[in-house]
């Protein structure tokens, strides 16, 4: 029998209390600092950026901006920059140098609503091909934006004339393996997750979990699919793989109840693509390991390929609070550090241990 020390733990390093809701937290890339984006009681956004230092979160800059902001990435910045960019509730897209934040290095009015999600590809080293950023509103459109291109989308995926508009919660790149190829996936309030092939401009995949999706994620951006998860409200979540698309069955999945309330966001952990954790609307995190079956594919009664789904197992959970925990951002650099906040007005740095043991 193991010793329950053998597995990992989730500690809470850093506590800092808030004075203004939270909504996204992001490590800056090849720092010990982290952005916290929100809006203070008085309607207008905040932008702060804290450094981790002895234990504790110290305040470098704090810039307030006239629109409260939902959502942040530096998914399609060059590490030399670390440029960040942002949606906000007015729906524009803006993307700040953080050492001189007070007017954006890019701005366009992305959407006619609040900007849900947000994602990017192309910088920091990962994925091949052109920076991209997606958006994803309550508008009901899907947009990608060059950040080297004013004005107007690379794509917009938008319902077709006479469809009803539904709340797209969250987006994410993937399958950004070489110069041509990369897909973005879509989350809707309905249980919609939608696949868009952006080479093609084509609708891949689209499925219906039953329940509103609140976080996609690829378990990596920048290779040849291979597994996504969704995590959707009242406690489920799914998981994909991504590599077997049957005509008709489409991708083989395997669905998990972590608890009874809204599973508000999932990330995997960037030095190992199996590991994922998800934050949970009362206040917890759970981390998981996917374990692939013996074969990930087998032949129907036609002779066609379908995917087989393996099985997701708990390493460990934590309650850190009464509110739910919204965000959620591991380290790129540093394995087992993470950013969360959440509605309880507070952003934590959690280390998590023995992740090299599971």
């Amino acid at each position: 029998m193991s010793s329950p020390l053998a597995k990992p733990q989730i500690i809470a390093h850093v506590q800092k209390g808030l004075n203004y809701t939270v909504f996204d937290s992001k490590w800056i890339p090849c720092s010990s600092k982290f952005v916290c984006l929100g809006n203070f009681p008085r309607g207008t956004g905040v932008m702060q950026i804290y450094e981790v230092q002895q234990g504790e979160a110290r305040l470098v800059k704090e810039v307030e901006k006239p629109k409260p902001i939902k959502c942040g990435t530096f998914g399609a910045t060059s590490l030399q920059q670390r440029h960040i960019a942002t949606g906000d509730f007015d729906g524009n897209l803006n993307i700040w140098n953080l050492e001189m934040p007070d007017v954006p290095v890019y701005s366009v009015k992305a959407h006619k609503e609040i900007v849900n999600g947000i994602d990017g590809v192309g910088g920091l080293g990962i994925g091949d091909g052109a920076p991209e950023i997606v958006t994803g509103s309550r508008d009901g459109t899907v947009k990608v934006w060059d950040p080297r291109q004013k004005d107007s989308p690379v794509a917009n995926m938008e319902p077709v004339e006479g469809e009803t508009k539904r709340d797209c919660w969250t987006v994410a790149f993937g399958h950004a393996f070489n110069d041509q190829d990369r897909c973005v996936c879509a989350g809707y309030d309905n249980g919609d997750i939608k696949l868009f092939d952006l080479r093609n401009m084509s609708l891949r995949w689209e499925t219906n979990i039953k329940n509103g999706v609140c976080a996609v994620e690829f378990d990596r951006k920048d290779i040849n699919m291979n597994k996504l998860v969704a995590t959707s409200l009242e406690g489920k979540f799914h998981v994909f793989d991504m590599r077997t698309q049957h005509p008709t069955k489409g991708f083989a999945s395997v669905s998990e109840k972590a608890h009874k309330s809204t599973i508000w966001q999932v990330k995997h952990l960037p030095q190992n693509r199996e590991i994922f954790m998800t934050a949970g609307g009362a206040g917890n995190l759970h981390l998981w390991k996917y374990e692939y079956p013996a074969q990930r594919s087998k032949k129907d009664s036609d002779d066609m390929d379908v995917g087989v789904a393996g099985s997701v197992n708990l390493l460990q959970n934590v309650t850190l609070s009464t509110q739910p925990i919204a965000s959620l951002d591991w380290s790129p650099d540093k394995q087992g550090l993470c950013v969360c906040s959440g509605f309880d007005q507070s952003v934590r740095v959690l280390i998590v241990t023995k992740l090299n043991a599971v």
